[in-house]
């Protein structure tokens, strides 16, 4: 049996680390700027889902255009190349112009077209570097780097935005920088398939969407309406956090922002062995069980109110999640094969984009109407929703190694 390479799932977890970087700075800090600025809950929601509405186009066309690159560096690193820059120069920007909407808005919006460029080529090395037995375990092995560079953005961001409101955007792009270029210099890709013809079409989100739905029995669209559902429940809570904690339990933004290092924290713990787990017992049901306990935390959050039981809640949450987060993509791409790992890459975060841009925006209408305690009821309801579009998958029969 072939020795599973841990070596080399670490040093790609470098790049997760860079993406993680910014992402939970991104969601945490930035809300209460846009806040500040007097815009409403639905507004600030709308804002939020500009990267995921550039992700529902940008990143399939990029991860499907990545598989037909062909450069000396490789057909992924030309992506990560043009992106990481161009990101990390937009993010560093939004804490010096936050006090003038259009400039904090331009500045949003060129962080999310850097990020939506080397995404989805970082992410499609998954597929590239490991056999498909080895890719839940490889995705655990990823998503503790992922966790770690969530970790250190939630609690060293909150420290330093108490220091200074730029430090955490300007250390967490240097830090994303750094990785990215240390995951160029490590990373050997693979030798790619023939190219395809010149004349070929480059194939679209709905021809992928079509591919996904072939099968018989449709698991392929109840899957990605799962994925999608657990996103818009996820996604909405992750934006309103800091909000929620400020307006409903009286705390500053940098400590709100600090009590999700409890989630990030356990999902790290469990990355591993959620990959573990689903080697042995199966993608399906170990994603089940952990569809089930969010559930349970969701409608427990919107009981609870004393900060040290929400933080030893999200502390459980981030086992739940971790079952979910690491074997969903895996089972995406045993619906492909390897030529198109790429456009299965992004069709996956096609559909996650597209709940990201339905979460917030449903959550911050919802936050208008009532008051943000609703985000745990909300977030409730869609997670519930997951659950029903995962029972319904039928798991295809794994590939040969």
């Amino acid at each position: 049996m072939t020795r599973f390479p841990y070596g080399k799932t670490f040093l790609l977890g470098f790049g997760f680390f860079g993406i993680s970087i910014i992402w939970p700075l991104f969601n945490s800090l930035i809300p209460p700027m846009l806040e500040d600025l007097g815009l409403t809950a639905l507004v600030v929601g709308f804002i939020l889902t500009w990267d995921n509405i550039i992700n529902m186009f940008v990143q399939p066309w990029v991860g499907s255009r990545s598989d037909r690159t062909r450069t000396r560096f490789g057909r992924r690193k030309p992506w990560l190349m043009v992106g990481a820059p161009l990101a990390a120069f937009f993010f560093i920007l939004v804490p010096f112009v936050r006090e003038n909407f259009v400039l904090i808005g331009l500045a949003i919006l060129g962080t999310n077209i850097g990020m939506a460029l080397f995404r989805s080529p970082t992410i499609a090395y998954l597929g590239d570097l490991f056999r498909p037995e080895e890719r839940s375990k490889a995705n655990g092995v990823i998503n503790l780097m992922g966790g770690l560079g969530s970790a250190a953005a939630l609690f060293g961001g909150g420290a330093l935005y108490k220091i200074g409101v730029p430090l955490p955007f300007i250390v967490g792009a240097g830090v994303m920088l750094a990785v990215i270029a240390l995951l160029l210099l490590i990373i050997r890709e693979p030798e790619p398939p023939a190219a395809p013809a010149a004349s070929q079409a480059e194939p679209g989100v709905l021809e992928n969407l079509r591919q996904v739905a072939a099968g018989p029995e449709k698991s392929g669209l109840w899957l990605l309406g799962a994925i999608f559902f657990w996103f818009v429940g996820w996604n909405a809570m992750e934006a309103f956090f800091t909000l929620y904690t400020r307006n409903v339990l009286g705390m500053e933004v940098g400590r709100g922002t600090q009590m999700l290092t409890a989630f990030a924290a356990t999902f790290i713990l469990f990355s591993i062995p959620s990959g573990l787990i689903a080697t042995r017992a199966g993608r399906r049901p170990t994603i089940l069980v952990g569809i089930a306990g969010m559930l349970v935390g969701l409608i427990a959050g919107f009981i609870l109110r004393q900060p040290t039981q929400l933080l030893i809640l999200l502390a459980l949450m981030g086992v739940f999640w971790s079952l979910i987060n690491i074997n969903s993509l895996p089972m995406v791409y045993d619906l492909g094969g390897g030529e198109r790992i790429g456009a299965f890459t992004g069709l996956y975060y096609f559909s996650s984009s597209a709940a990201a841009i339905t979460g917030p925006i449903l959550a911050g209408q919802l936050i208008d109407l009532t008051d943000h305690a609703a985000i745990w009821a909300f977030s409730a309801l869609f997670m519930a929703l997951a659950g029903v579009c995962m029972w319904m998958v039928r798991p295809r029969p794994a590939p040969a190694a």
